[in-house]
């Protein structure tokens, strides 16, 4: 098996979660003593060499068992590298709080731009994959040392490359970057001391999921999760409904990692789909998104019946124009009570009720505007927004990555998705001053332009793919060769990305920026 076609399988495997009820420390520790002790020395207590001087995510615990196979020929059943990752995870993971900032990199958020306090890590670290990678996991200096050296031997025209020439790049990783990452990402931490003594729970029961996916819009939906044989395993089975009433429905497995860590293998309304979510209080964060095309996902909040409090976890729409009547969908668990509206607000109808959802029609008074409060019972929401006018387009995101493919080869194109964010004016009533608030996704007529002469030149917009102008998705154009454009280059492209809004008889543009460029070969479970 090639390289390519084992990190294709590799991400597969990230989220396979139908797995046998052999996931007990006791089977764990027998496929270390069978499989790993000839190049990891037991150290008593069940420490061994190495391995017990790391902690990571289970996609970290997962990428390092598949680098044993193709770097050094390790022979493992797909069944046992599961029971182990299970084992590594819950064992030697991390702490909610110590995954807090990038979790963009678990859940397939490939459009962030990393930004760091430190700029040597970033230089020495970040250059050739994402920082997140080294920020989800965690080492004693010893092991840190140890990577300093498996990145030189492994790679050795690391020291030969941009940032890397330039320095004595061996020196500085080993004097100043062991040291920095030994203090910041400590294999030893109060977080995950603490976090251990959390006690176990299932999470089997009936909850409630609010989205949004762009290009597609918000949806809510219940999911019915019940216990599956294995540990921390279950079925889920999710039905709902998109805002313009198309319906969403599925089913699958998940599984619970390190007591918060959930991913999910989902077929919903015939895709694949994955969740990668963190637990928390009975609630549910994260991001859902397709298998094969990572970059076409939704936000999702979600919240358990039963839970000691109320919670409102959505309302869609989010904002209503003043003077105007607006449809609202209030989506929460254990919802109890009469709509309470804040002042200038009027209540005209109730539409639908039940304990998850609420929909409802208001009225906002002309002049009113800002943040206004809504509350259900106790489950109280500061997020609705009357405005009288929009004052500000955003394209978002502003910069984003769209990738040529398919065209016969193994590598799908990958989208670009881009939504126009609606800002007002403060009370100022100037643009872009701290006073100003967020209005919402709006609907937008979207189209692309030449970033510059070279992109004009070259007719970007011709050969890079095509721009549906109703729902901001971008799809690029196939990978290879094209013997219409210019020395018969590719079809990568340079472009503007315009948004144009109406608001009454104002229109309002903005601008963001796309690159179109080449297949993304390597794609691990962490990138």
């Amino acid at each position: 098996m090639n390289l390519k076609a084992w990190i294709g399988g590799l991400v597969a495997l990230a989220f396979t979660t139908i797995a046998p009820s052999s996931l007990a420390a006791e089977s764990a520790e027998e496929i270390i003593g069978s499989t790993c002790v000839g190049c990891h020395a037991s150290e008593g207590d069940q420490q061994w060499s190495r391995i017990s001087h790391q902690r990571k995510t289970p996609e970290g615990w997962l990428m390092t068992i598949a680098r044993m196979q193709v770097m050094h020929g390790l022979q493992i059943e797909e069944e046992d590298r599961r029971t182990l990752v299970k084992y590594f995870a819950d064992n030697q993971g991390l702490a909610p709080s110590e995954t807090h900032g990038v979790r963009y990199a678990l859940e397939r958020r490939l459009n962030t731009m990393e930004s760091f306090e430190s700029q040597q890590f970033e230089e020495m670290c970040a250059r050739c994959h994402s920082g997140a990678r080294v920020e989800l996991q965690r080492r004693t200096a010893q092991e840190w040392e140890h990577l300093v050296h498996f990145h030189l031997g492994q790679w050795p025209t690391t020291e030969y490359q941009s940032l890397g020439r330039d320095r004595d790049w061996f020196e500085i990783a080993l004097e100043e970057m062991v040291p920095q990452l030994a203090e910041t990402l400590p294999l030893d931490s109060d977080a995950w001391k603490e976090w251990q003594q959390q006690p176990e729970h299932s999470v089997a029961g009936d909850w409630t999921l609010a989205g949004h996916m762009p290009g597609r819009g918000s949806f809510h939906a219940r999911m019915a999760v019940s216990e599956a044989e294995g540990k921390d395993q279950y079925e889920i089975a999710l039905e709902g409904e998109y805002a313009d009433g198309k319906p969403i429905k599925g089913e699958g497995r998940a599984i619970v990692y390190t007591g918060f860590e959930w991913r999910a293998n989902l077929e919903i309304d015939g895709e694949n789909m994955r969740q990668v979510f963190a637990l928390r209080d009975n609630q549910l964060q994260g991001r859902m998104f397709y298998r094969d095309h990572d970059e076409v996902g939704a936000d999702v909040v979600a919240a358990r019946d039963g839970s000691e409090s109320s919670r409102i976890l959505a309302l869609q729409p989010a904002y209503v124009k003043a003077g105007s009547e607006a449809e609202i969908d209030i989506v929460g668990a254990d919802l109890q009570g009469a709509p309470e509206l804040g002042d200038g607000i009027e209540l005209v109808e109730v539409i639908e009720e039940s304990d998850s959802l609420i929909r409802i029609r208001i009225r906002a008074a002309a002049g009113e505007s800002g943040n206004k409060n809504l509350s259900v019972g106790a489950a109280q929401s500061k997020g609705l927004v009357v405005y009288d006018q929009i004052a500000q387009v955003k394209v978002v995101p502003d910069y984003a990555v769209a990738r040529v493919g398919g065209n016969g080869g193994s590598t799908p194109k990958v989208e670009a998705r881009f939504e126009a964010e609606a800002w007002a004016a403060g009370q100022d009533g100037k643009v872009g001053t701290d006073d100003d608030y967020r209005i919402g996704f709006v609907p937008a007529t979207w189209s692309v332009e030449p970033f510059n002469e070279v992109a004009k030149a070259d007719d970007d917009v011709r050969f890079a793919g095509n721009m549906d102008s109703a729902t901001g998705v971008f799809t690029p154009a196939g990978a290879g060769p094209n013997p219409e454009r210019r020395m018969m280059t590719n079809n990568a492209g340079n472009l503007i990305v315009k948004a144009e809004v109406k608001d009454g008889d104002r229109t309002l543009d903005a601008e963001g920026h796309m690159i179109v460029t080449v297949q993304r070969w390597n794609n691990p479970p962490i990138p």
